[in-house]
């Protein structure tokens, strides 16, 4: 009797296995272009908690979304003042830079998840792991990281947003984040945390936006691309053009 009861159960063992708790997430745009005259745009971050066995119970639970842009190699370079003249002293090479990044959450970060759990996930400006090559002190390199941040952020183009994630009912949720007019073109990926009592319960970063040049713009950018040599020699062309243009003006008055 015993053995046809384990039977049963292995054989119903799919239908009866707990369903853990899913993120549904989606964006307002999944391509912003930039035309002539572009100043930016509001990106709306939404979606939905799907918990069919109620295994997150009463308990609330907080959003964290994360929306990062392409990723490249830069070299920061410091300028001191040497003699009244402004000189490139130390420098610093990092392989993985985004070019935005934003994160807004539902509560302050410190509340939310621990120091460790934060720096795995990199959640917030001060988190990013930005690969340093070549040999720098650790002081040095804080202060270069710091130097980036600042930049980016007086940009537009490293938000920290804490509180900008509202959630209805531990279901719904949803954020908006700025995109600045600087913003460079490229694939972006939204990430979207789930996390109750300083724990991640699920995460989904399969929604992508891209944002790319279009019109005049596109064709410009195209040019110095693919044809520089085309593009510096139609800039020359307009630069001879407009200086002859002034100067026959000038004669004129």
């Amino acid at each position: 009797m015993i053995r046809y009861f384990l039977i049963i159960l292995l054989l119903c063992w799919p239908s009866i296995t707990v369903a853990e708790p899913k993120l549904v997430p989606d964006v307002s745009q999944r391509q912003i272009s930039i035309q002539s005259g572009f100043t930016g745009e509001q990106l709306l971050l939404f979606g939905a908690v799907i918990d069919v066995d109620r295994e997150l119970g009463n308990e609330p639970i907080d959003i964290v979304v994360v929306l990062r842009g392409p990723t490249k190699p830069i070299i920061l370079r410091e300028k001191k003042k040497v003699a009244g003249i402004w000189v490139n002293a130390d420098s610093s090479n990092f392989q993985s830079v985004p070019g935005y990044y934003a994160i807004a959450s539902s509560r302050n970060i410190s509340d939310i998840v621990d120091i460790k759990t934060a720096a795995i996930y990199e959640l917030g400006v001060d988190r990013l792991q930005l690969s340093p090559t070549g040999s720098i002190d650790s002081k040095k390199l804080r202060h270069f990281v710091a130097g980036l941040v600042d930049l980016r952020q007086r940009e537009g183009s490293y938000l920290d947003v804490p509180g900008g994630v509202s959630i209805t009912d531990n279901v719904l949720y949803r954020a908006r984040l700025n995109i600045p007019s600087s913003v460079p073109v490229g694939q972006y990926t939204a990430e979207t945390l789930l996390i109750q009592n300083g724990k991640v319960i699920a995460a989904d970063d399969n929604v992508e936006v891209t944002i790319k040049k279009t019109g005049f713009e596109a064709f410009i950018t195209t040019l110095a691309d693919k044809y520089s040599l085309l593009y510096g020699l139609i800039a020359v062309l307009i630069s001879i053009l407009f200086g002859w243009a002034a100067g026959y003006i000038f004669q004129r008055i």
